[in-house]
């Protein structure tokens, strides 16, 4: 806690020489005028999107992940009980974010979309697509869904339109090449007849991160926008492209969040690559590590924001941020990635207003080299592909973070040679490519809650395990998680006290998600994820859902 004191105290002097920083504070009144008006602003912005539905992996398209309902609150939250438990028959690293419309609900695996009664778990349709020919990313993180159509990516390459009454697959374009490493993990989100996504593999030698636009009704592409810039703005921040040292990196894996007022997208880009060796890729290598805002209509550059400049820890911008109008009438961005801060951003004066500290940082600036050197958050730590929530009626910004960490040594010669899509990361231990994981047995999560408009800790909860499932708060005051042991959570989110867990026996790394079935309010969570580099061997992907009997 000493460590993390420290390091506050030093950003918010930083800060403090250009945009002004709050300390923490132990205690705050809720101004329950300020907070009324501050929900309606931020239900004004999404009144689309019915209070019961949830149409995309967080919910609205400003990535709040905020549920308006409140018939479980906290003075009947302990009474939740499970309702059903659906088996999708398979295990994997299970991401899925389940999506709620037209009276369904929607989950993903790698290769399945299934179509289930939101109140009983009851099938309604399955869509089957092949099991991938090529090694790779086994993710899929679910769906979106508009006017009748669900669209999703594969790891073939391909993002595809499906009609949600039937699974019938109504489009197919191939957007990747999955022999180079690239996949379509991430959620897409949609918009105005417009489809959004981009493809993974920035980790891979040559691979450079696209964010793309796609026609909903047929599957066209309407544009596409290069996170690694070959020529143009962006493109001097990098050293001479050639073959055997490409430029690599800026991919994007999880999902994206859109300004419906002003047509702006907002989307999270990785790491540059070689990863750990900055000698080989001098300069800021843009737009890497960034919230890049593009024209969604158009895919024109408007603005961006390098989060984690000069980055050599494989420190990606690996979340959705949250677009937010705080209780003091504030418009603010809330990003959280790999480095484990918290920033929060105003977007009308395009400045970082402020930077929280949400897991242990350890060595952040020490250089990588032949010797080994011990660096937290590690390769897996941070705030991973479930980024930070809000709540109006709190005016509070609630992140899961995981407490893990790493140790590199980099190789003699780097950048390393190889063929194109190889790994590309510069670690010496060629059995480790990503670093050597500190013992299981030192890992723990958190849930924080950060004040909108000052940036102080509210409360934390300290978790026996890495938190990386969807955190979800509510307006009956609650928010919800789960954590790797199988223990689903709900928290005051006033104060932190938890008010409801239970166990569903494997690992909870997707989605938690809140909606209305016949009228009445449920909470469903992505259960099951097994996986080699969270040392986690769950059940087979499972969704859960929970209800007051």
């Amino acid at each position: 806690m000493r460590a993390n004191h420290l390091l506050v105290v030093t950003i918010c002097v930083a800060i403090l020489l250009t945009a002004g920083c709050t300390a923490p504070a132990t205690n705050s009144n809720t101004n329950t005028a300020a907070n009324t008006a501050n929900t309606n602003a931020n239900t004004a912005a999404t009144a689309a999107v019915a209070d019961g539905d949830w149409p995309g992996y967080n919910r609205t398209l400003d990535g709040q992940r905020y549920s308006p309902l409140d018939q479980i609150n906290t003075g009947n939250v302990a009474n939740l009980k499970q309702v059903c438990d659906f088996d999708l028959g398979e295990a994997g690293n299970f991401q899925s974010g389940p999506v709620v419309a037209a009276g369904s609900l929607f989950v993903t695996t790698e290769t399945q979309t299934v179509a289930l009664d939101p109140a009983s778990c009851a099938v309604k349709w399955k869509q089957q697509f092949p099991k991938p020919a090529t090694e790779g990313l086994r993710v899929n993180r679910g769906v979106a869904y508009a006017d009748g159509k669900l669209f999703r990516g594969y790891n073939e390459g391909m993002i595809v339109g499906l009609d949600a009454a039937s699974g019938q697959k109504l489009w197919e374009t191939k957007i990747a090449d999955p022999a180079k490493g690239e996949s379509v993990p991430a959620a897409p989100i949609t918009w105005n007849g417009m489809v959004f996504v981009g493809q993974a593999g920035g980790d891979n030698k040559g691979v450079r991160g696209r964010m793309m636009a796609f026609n909903a009704a047929d599957g066209k592409q309407l544009w596409s926008f290069d996170l690694v810039p070959l020529e143009g703005p962006g493109s001097d921040t990098w050293p001479p492209n050639d073959p055997e040292h490409p430029r690599t990196g800026g991919a994007t894996w999880t999902s994206y969040t859109l300004d419906s007022g002003t047509g702006l997208l907002y989307v999270p880009t990785g790491n540059a690559a070689p990863d750990f060796d900055i000698k080989a890729r001098p300069g800021t290598n843009l737009y890497t590590n960034s919230i890049v805002i593009l024209d969604a209509k158009t895919g024109t550059l408007k603005d961006h924001y390098q989060l984690t400049p000069n980055d050599f820890h494989d420190w990606d911008v690996s979340s959705t941020p949250a677009l937010l109008k705080t209780a003091a009438g504030k418009s603010l961005m809330a990003s959280a990635g790999k480095d484990g801060i918290l920033n929060l951003v105003d977007t009308v004066s395009k400045s970082v207003v402020n930077k929280t500290p949400v897991t242990t940082i350890e060595n952040a600036d020490v250089p990588f080299s032949e010797k080994d050197t011990h660096f937290c958050p590690g390769v897996q730590g941070g705030v991973e592909w479930n980024g930070p929530a809000f709540s109006p009626v709190a005016n509070t910004v609630f992140v899961n973070s995981i407490d893990w960490c790493y140790t590199i040594n980099l190789m003699p010669q780097s950048p390393p040679p190889g063929p194109v899509g190889a790994p590309y990361t510069g670690e010496a231990d060629k059995d480790e490519p990503f670093g050597r994981v500190d013992p299981k047995e030192k890992w723990k999560g958190w849930v924080t809650a950060v004040g909108a408009d000052d940036g102080a800790v509210k409360w934390k909860y300290q978790s026996p395990t890495p938190m990386v499932a969807g955190i979800t708060p509510t307006a009956g005051n609650l928010v919800f998680t789960g954590d790797l042991n199988g223990t689903m959570m709900a928290f005051n989110a006033a104060d932190g006290s938890q008010l409801w867990k239970t166990e569903t026996k494997s690992p909870i790394g997707g989605g938690v998600i809140s909606y209305l079935a016949n009228g009445k309010q449920y909470i469903a969570a992505a259960v099951g994820i097994t996986s080699q580099s969270w040392q986690t061997k769950g059940s087979n992907a499972r969704v859960v859902v929970f209800g007051l009997p």
